[in-house]
């Protein structure tokens, strides 16, 4: 039997809050289409909603359309590659120009940023497990309730509630316990609609079952005004549901 020597902690990856970006070489989009790239884009105030006192939140401090880290960092094993949305993003949303790449700034963004992002993951899994036994991580995300030009899964409408799951890390019992609490919640949620998987450091990826993983993914209408970066007048109680839900794992996954 593994003997815990603290109290288990759970791991909330929180990868598209931010809209920073750090370095401005490459880019051609113009000002103002940027920041139309970043409203649509950003994940507005996930590192605000999941929040949790026994948790540790590894939160990427820049922007995706800067460096998205949920994307594998090969082009080729990368599906939204073939629309310029890879690991680094050269086109927008619609299609039309956001930066050129070459292969010296590939490989500092992959080193400095992407890199640096993903040995964080790694080592707060690894002292979960080395500590406890075993991992469990929460994805954290939004989605926009009208899709995306560049989405694969265009079919309206959108669920209030997404969970994504990875059919190797995430367990039947966490999938139940998590559905189970939305539905109790009275909120629409769908498995793996519209977007699909949740992220597992690379190291422990379908070969490791202690760790687990869960994306979680909540319809930006419940707490922003209708396209905008606006928190509306339901953010608390969003806010306040999504913390139960990482309540409810802790407790009965972890305590």
């Amino acid at each position: 039997m593994h003997k815990k020597t603290a109290m288990q902690k759970l791991i909330l990856h929180i990868p598209h809050s931010s809209t920073d970006i750090p370095i401005r070489v490459g880019y051609t989009a113009s000002e103002d289409d940027i920041n139309t790239e970043i409203l649509k884009l950003t994940d507005w105030y996930t590192d605000d909603l999941f929040q949790h006192p026994e948790a540790i939140s590894i939160i990427t401090p820049f922007s995706r359309i800067f460096c998205d880290v949920e994307r594998f960092s090969e082009d080729k094993d990368e599906i939204m590659s073939q629309f310029g949305m890879g690991m680094l993003y050269e086109k927008l949303d619609s299609g039309k120009p956001l930066r050129t790449i070459d292969d010296t700034l590939r490989k500092n963004i992959y080193d400095k940023f992407y890199k640096v992002h993903h040995g964080n993951l790694s080592q707060a899994t690894e002292r979960q497990i080395k500590d406890h036994g075993k991992c469990v991580i929460v994805d954290c995300h939004s989605f926009s309730n009208t899709p995306f030009k560049r989405d694969i899964d265009q079919k309206m409408p959108r669920p209030q509630i997404n969970i994504g799951t990875d059919r190797y890390h995430t367990s039947k019992k966490l999938l139940e316990r998590s559905r189970q609490y939305f539905r109790n919640m009275d909120h629409s949620c769908e498995i793996d609609r519209p977007y699909s998987g949740s992220l597992v450091p690379l190291k422990y990826y379908s070969t490791d079952k202690r760790v687990e993983s869960i994306m979680i993914e909540v319809n930006r209408d419940l707490y922003l005004e209708n396209g905008t970066n606006t928190k509306s007048k339901d953010y608390d109680s969003t806010k306040r549901m999504l913390n139960g839900f990482l309540e409810e794992i802790w407790s009965y996954y972890l305590i």
